[in-house]
């Protein structure tokens, strides 16, 4: 089992250097090939009945603003993965969530960033973290907002025992087996004798993998506040959690614990569905 191609989003209005050299740094230390992507849509504007022409202008105008844009990222993305020597380039004009969560069939993993939470305020400039989390079929890493590099010290594991963290703690073993110490925490209302036994389970399974982690459990109903609260008390680096959603109409409605995490700008996620 090992991570071979890592796809990094890069948004067109960035920043986009510390999210390079974070990608890179990672690929770097799993031996795998790095794709940038950029997408951008150029809209059509909004003109009166008369103005068929200018909208015209306009569009291309904006065409050619995103074309120069892409030049400046792709510039910044050579630059900073010149001397790995296993760096790919796209980009592309159209929807950038549409183009992230297409492109994933090329990669193991996807990097990104959330600065806004889990949504996105211009989804014609920058992919909406929420819909590629739940749409790419692929394991997607969302980082801190800022920095420029994944610690590799303490992940934290939050289970339950459900289809979608199994597929997150498959997906999550090669980066894993980086870290340091990994804890595989449960939050719930009451703390039930087989609750200890399915994180005895899932230690074991690390366990066979090369990755030693610890089980702990936290008791409370609110099990959101109560995860973000001990992420915060472990110093944990890294969170690797299934991502809980469902299509309504044209919108995703997300679980509790899954927008929560989205919208924590400042801690690394890992997220599978």
């Amino acid at each position: 089992m090992s991570c071979k191609t890592i796809l990094v989003n890069l948004d067109i209005d960035g920043p986009a250097e510390p999210l390079i050299e974070a990608a890179r740094d990672l690929a770097q230390r799993l031996q795998a090939t790095l794709i940038g992507l950029s997408a951008a849509e150029a809209e059509w504007p909004f003109v009166g009945d008369d103005g068929g022409t200018i909208a015209v202008e306009l569009w291309e105008k904006g065409r050619d603003d995103i074309n120069a844009s892409f030049d400046t990222l792709h510039a910044d993305f050579d630059r900073l993965t010149k001397s790995t020597g296993n760096a790919e380039w796209r980009q592309v004009i159209g929807s950038p969530t549409r183009a992230l969560a297409g492109l994933s069939r090329v990669a193991d993993l996807i990097v990104m960033r959330a600065a806004k939470g889990a949504a996105t305020r211009d989804s014609a400039r920058a992919a909406a973290p929420s819909s590629v989390v739940l749409q790419a079929g692929r394991p997607v890493l969302v980082l801190a907002h800022g920095r420029n590099h994944v610690p590799l010290k303490k992940a934290v594991i939050a289970w339950k025992d459900s289809r979608e963290a199994r597929r997150a703690l498959m997906d999550a073993v090669p980066l894993l087996a980086a870290f340091e110490e990994v804890t595989v925490v449960t939050v719930a209302a009451v703390i039930e004798p087989w609750i200890h036994a399915d994180l005895a389970d899932v230690t074991a399974f690390l366990a066979r993998h090369g990755i030693q982690a610890r089980a702990e459990t936290v008791e409370g109903s609110d099990e959101s506040a109560k995860l973000l609260g001990f992420i915060a008390s472990s110093g944990a680096d890294l969170v690797v959690s299934g991502a809980y959603g469902h299509s309504r109409l044209r919108e995703w409605a997300f679980g509790g614990v899954t927008r929560s995490l989205l919208d924590t700008t400042d801690i690394n996620r890992f997220m599978s569905r």
